[in-house]
């Protein structure tokens, strides 16, 4: 009898850990059964399961691929400008004669270049160096330093001409290439970058500035003077013409400050140049001082901005409607000078031609000239 008992309890608890198993199999079962169905590329959710949540894709592969194409179609209009700088003498004794060089673009199949003023400002027996590393003889056709442009003409066939953009349409941010030479050895290097900013002004400390410049942070360097800035549609919206390293009031030293002329101003004038073999700049027929506000306080004048009339054509058009030599101006047609405006700068807003008023400051009163502008 004890044995039989002992052999109902042992089956009694065989048949209780069974069922335990057997319950908890089937309840795993139906869990799992009631799970969603697990998704292996969250990417591929359909609308109706869970919103799609976008993202900005950049394909630098694209990128490149415009960059490189551009390069290809432009880089054959693009010339380094080689000249001979004349000697001279200092209190050392003579300079001998030096080459100088910097870069320039096709503008015309007839061989007409667009460089720096500063490239060749001080150059003789100029010559322009091709892509392919042939040499053409060219001569200046005139320039405009107060633009810093230069027209070249370049004798023989030209392999490619440059396409000249729009520079009113830039914007910061947009990608931009420079092409040129710098150091005069390095030819038809490229440099990327962008558009920092448009409608900068830098003064060149000659008494007036360069306007409306772009500014980018594509590397530009000696030599690149006169290299186009080009746009991903392979047209030209720049000339590359100087680079800022810092600031006289400060240690730092910047990298990134390029600043090119716009191509619409460099347009505008090779196009007068070309055509007149020369830009014509307005003139008042004076030679003036710029006063500033040390200057002002030194000899105390009763203004702190203006420009004082030193010297006087007696035929110019500021004589023949009575500016004396003494007058200080302070306001060209709609343009106040002061220290973000210099004269010159509110002159050349005008052409020749223009019936301005000219005020003028004589003996602490205002006094106002109505003046029709010569050519310079």
């Amino acid at each position: 009898m004890k044995a039989r008992y002992i052999l109902f309890v042992f089956a009694g608890l065989l048949l209780m850990i069974a069922g335990g198993v057997v319950g908890a199999w089937l309840g795993a079962s139906l869990a799992i059964a009631r799970m969603p169905t697990p998704i292996e590329n969250p990417a591929m959710v359909r609308p109706s399961e869970s919103p799609v949540v976008q993202s900005l894709v950049i394909s630098q592969t694209d990128i490149q691929t415009t960059i490189t194409q551009v390069v290809e179609r432009v880089k054959s209009s693009v010339v380094t400008v080689v000249g001979i700088s004349r000697g001279g003498f200092t209190f050392f004794g003579g300079i001998s004669e030096q080459e100088v060089s910097g870069s320039g673009f096709i503008i015309s199949e007839n061989g007409y270049v667009i460089t720096n003023h500063h490239v060749i400002e001080d150059a003789s027996e100029i010559r322009v160096i091709l892509a392919d590393g042939s040499e053409l003889p060219a001569t200046v056709v005139s320039s405009d330093i107060f633009a810093d442009l230069a027209v070249l003409k370049a004798e023989g066939k030209m392999p490619a001409v440059a396409t000249l953009g729009n520079s009113d349409l830039l914007k910061p941010g947009e990608t931009v290439i420079a092409i040129g030479s710098p150091l005069g050895d390095f030819r038809n290097s490229v440099t990327v970058g962008v558009i920092s900013a448009t409608g900068r002004s830098i003064d060149t400390g000659q008494g007036y500035s360069l306007e409306n410049l772009i500014q980018t942070d594509a590397a530009i360097n000696s030599g690149n003077s006169g290299g186009p800035l080009v746009n991903l549609a392979g047209e030209v919206v720049g000339i590359n013409t100087l680079v800022v390293r810092g600031s006289g009031y400060s240690n730092a030293i910047a990298e990134g400050l390029g600043f090119a002329i716009p191509v619409n101003t460099a347009r505008m004038i090779s196009q007068q140049i070309i055509q007149k073999g020369y830009f014509a700049r307005p003139t008042l027929g004076i030679q003036v001082q710029n006063i500033n506000p040390r200057i002002a306080a030194m000899y105390d004048l009763p203004v702190k901005y203006g420009a004082y009339v030193t010297r006087i054509d007696r035929a110019g058009p500021a004589a023949r409607t009575g500016i004396n030599t003494g007058d200080i101006i302070i306001r060209i047609g709609e343009y106040a000078i002061n220290e973000s405006t210099p004269y010159v700068n509110a002159l050349f807003a005008y052409s020749p031609g223009d019936e301005i008023i000219v005020e003028v400051v004589r003996d602490k009163q205002r006094i106002t000239f109505t003046v029709v502008l010569g050519e310079m």
